[in-house]
């Protein structure tokens, strides 16, 4: 609704015709050209290249449908081997449990100094032989292709993509490095003192300064020289179905020392180790993978990646062209998802839309559109309270309609238009971001809600009336019996019977679709104008012309004589 009045702030010579009030009676006359320029005009909302939607719709969702035959042979390996993977699964744990207590013993908790002598070595050798017993225990068959690079060619190590909880084998191949895990992982029972013998870098989600903590950590250790072990990172952040590569946090190319990237595959015919956040749980997927005959994985170590001075100085164009050599020796697209896009796809499961309803890219938009996280979860609410009794989770006009209290009218039309960026007849939660942040959020700022609020204000008296407000919209929406009443009643919160500068003010910032509305509207208006001023002018050209020539006729022959002439000029 803030933009209302932009157009009259602009350069009077920007346009043919200058307007007083929008609804002058030349309007009546621009109506019956409408459907003529229509055609003409173009959408004011640039379909950028970079908002595209990803190939990949939904990388953090993974089904397993068994077929009879599959049931069969999971139930028969159940009955004879699952047994005896339990068993020696949890005596290969203890044991590892013990060697890692005793690595560890009368060290403080926090990694304050890096492990020396028999303590490294027991980790690196006892540790890691009983690791790759572990797996064995439950039926894996590794594979390994390359070579892993020493400390000294390479400090960092990453893998990808990251899709299990069972991706923990690559430190294991890899000899054992430090690796990067959520603090809470120290605290599960067991697995968390034998991760603390791997002396990880912790990262918390909750408090703020962990990635500031966590990057300097990677530096410290990354540019020790050897004192400390590689550091193995999971740079994706989050697990997915491997459809794809998800956007590197930056972390681990902060550094600018050479890395070493790590590529995961299970080629199975079954997929039963993939984790994602709509799917099995861990004790339903260990279950299934200890039922397989075999789960082969492949652990491939690709040639050092050695950064350039500008890769140095910019840790985002460094994760980019490291992912996108990944993404090459794997044969997979890449997208911007990450793992706030997993937290709004939660939110979204929570508002009752559908999961993937969250899915929006939040790096790539974010960036480009200036938004933070709570903003876009803030407009996720809005968009589900919109969208709540529509199927799929998108936006229909009528939804859309009933949204802004408004009948669907030709102005209401071109708005959709605006966000439907696809052209399908509906909005997503995707486009509904896009077109808030580019087409309304702009101009909410006071000096436009000011002037705005006076173009509402007839009298000059401070506050609208309801008669003010539906004069103004019914001429603006071409809706003569328009009803504003339950439009109005919003905006009048302290319902005195009149809206003042304040209300007028709050409803405008927390409902931004107003302010493209209107702005469509008088985009049309003075679109219009000037088609009907250009037709004014040819006409009267017309009619000189035809009085000249009853006035001054010409002959046929000097006529042609006339035509040769220009010609030959």
């Amino acid at each position: 609704m803030c933009l209302l009045f932009r157009p009259f702030c602009a350069d009077p010579c920007s346009a043919s015709v200058q307007w007083d009030v929008p609804w002058l009676p030349v309007a009546l006359q621009l109506q019956k050209m409408a459907n003529k320029v229509e055609q003409q005009r173009v959408p004011s909302l640039p379909r950028q290249k970079s908002f595209i939607p990803p190939q990949i719709p939904n990388p953090f969702v993974h089904e397993i449908n068994l077929s009879p035959v599959n049931k069969l042979k999971m139930v028969l390996c159940g009955l004879f081997l699952l047994p005896l993977r339990v068993i020696l699964f949890m005596i290969v744990l203890l044991v590892s449990w013990l060697v890692a207590a005793i690595a560890t013993c009368c060290c403080p908790e926090k990694n304050e100094k890096p492990l020396e002598g028999w303590r490294r070595k027991v980790t690196q050798t006892l540790i890691g032989s009983l690791g790759r017993l572990l797996f064995f225990s439950m039926g894996f068959h590794v594979r390994v292709e390359g070579k892993p690079a020493t400390p000294s060619d390479a400090p960092i190590l990453l893998v990808a993509p990251h899709s299990s909880f069972f991706d923990a084998i690559a430190v294991i191949v890899s000899g054992m490095p430090s690796s990067v895990s959520r603090a809470e992982n120290i605290s599960v029972p067991i697995f968390g003192r034998i991760l603390r013998a791997l002396q990880p870098v912790l990262v918390s989600r909750v408090d703020p300064d962990s990635r500031k903590n966590t990057i300097n950590e990677i530096k410290k250790r990354a540019t020790s020289g050897g004192e400390w072990p590689q550091v193995l990172i999971f740079p994706e952040g989050t697990c997915t179905n491997r459809s794809c590569l998800i956007s590197f946090k930056p972390g681990a190319f902060h550094p600018g020392v050479p890395v070493q990237p790590i590529l995961l595959r299970y080629p199975n015919i079954q997929d039963t180790v993939t984790w994602t956040w709509q799917g099995f749980s861990v004790e339903k997927l260990l279950l299934l993978t200890l039922c397989q005959i075999c789960t082969n994985v492949t652990v491939e170590f690709l040639p050092v990646y050695v950064p350039s001075e500008e890769e140095k100085k910019d840790p985002f164009l460094y994760a980019h062209n490291v992912r996108h050599t990944m993404a090459q020796a794997l044969g997979l697209p890449v997208t911007d998802h990450t793992y706030e896009d997993c937290r709004l796809m939660m939110t979204a499961g929570e508002l009752t839309l559908p999961m993937e309803t969250g899915l929006v890219e939040f790096t790539k938009i974010s960036k480009k559109l200036n938004l933070k996280w709570d903003s876009i979860k803030k407009q996720l609410e809005v968009f589900a309270s919109i969208a709540g009794s529509c199927k799929g989770g998108r936006i229909g006009i009528e939804e859309f309609a009933n949204h802004l209290k408004l009948p669907v009218s030709d102005v209401l039309r071109e708005l959709f238009s605006l966000f439907d960026r696809n052209k399908d007849g509906t909005i997503d939660f995707r486009e509904y971001v896009i077109g808030v942040a580019i087409l309304c959020n702009p101009a909410n700022t006071e000096e436009t809600i000011k002037m705005a609020f006076k173009l509402f204000d007839v009298d000059e008296d401070g506050s609208i009336t309801e008669d003010e407000f539906s004069s103004l919209l019914q001429s603006s929406l071409g809706v003569p019996d328009l009803d504003v009443s339950k439009l109005f009643r919003d905006m009048d919160a302290d319902n005195s019977g009149k809206i003042s500068y304040e209300e007028f003010r709050n409803f405008s910032l927390n409902h931004p679709e107003y302010a493209k509305l209107f702005t469509t509207y008088l985009e049309h208006q003075r679109y219009y104008a000037y088609m009907l001023e250009c037709e004014e002018k040819e006409d009267y050209n017309v009619m000189v012309q035809s009085a000249a020539n009853k006035l001054c006729p010409i002959s046929n022959e000097e006529e042609r004589i006339s035509v040769s002439d220009k010609k030959e000029d």
